[in-house]
């Protein structure tokens, strides 16, 4: 049974950090690809930020310059810097995992982020 276990959250201030984990568990072979998003109360889901073990990565516009997404083994990260309270929201990973023998896409159970004073 693969699981996707997410930690990192929680309350931070205006213009502070966070590193969100996402760790794959179970019989992995590899992941092809991770993903974060977002949804805020009241929102839709919005993409953040993705990246392949091929090299690519893309972030959405109002993220630039301030997250970072890798992957490193089993567990997708995102380094969260310059953050404002409209980063606030449940975050979730993504990821396209290969376990005996077939990718299957999974999604983390959320994490909470908080940016508030």
């Amino acid at each position: 049974q693969v699981q996707l276990v997410e930690s990192g959250g929680g309350l931070v201030q205006p213009g502070g950090s966070l590193r969100l984990s996402c760790a794959a568990s179970g019989r992995i072979s590899s992941i092809d690809a991770g993903a974060w998003y977002r949804q805020a109360p009241g929102k839709q889901r919005e993409l953040i930020a993705g990246i392949s073990i091929y090299g690519s990565i893309n972030y959405a516009d109002f993220v630039k310059g301030r997250f970072t997404i890798s992957l490193e083994m089993n567990t997708v990260y995102m380094q969260m810097n310059s953050l404002k309270p409209e980063d606030t929201a449940v975050y979730y990973c993504n990821a396209q995992v290969r376990s005996d023998g077939y990718s299957r896409n999974y999604w983390g159970q959320g994490t909470q982020v908080t940016v508030s004073s």
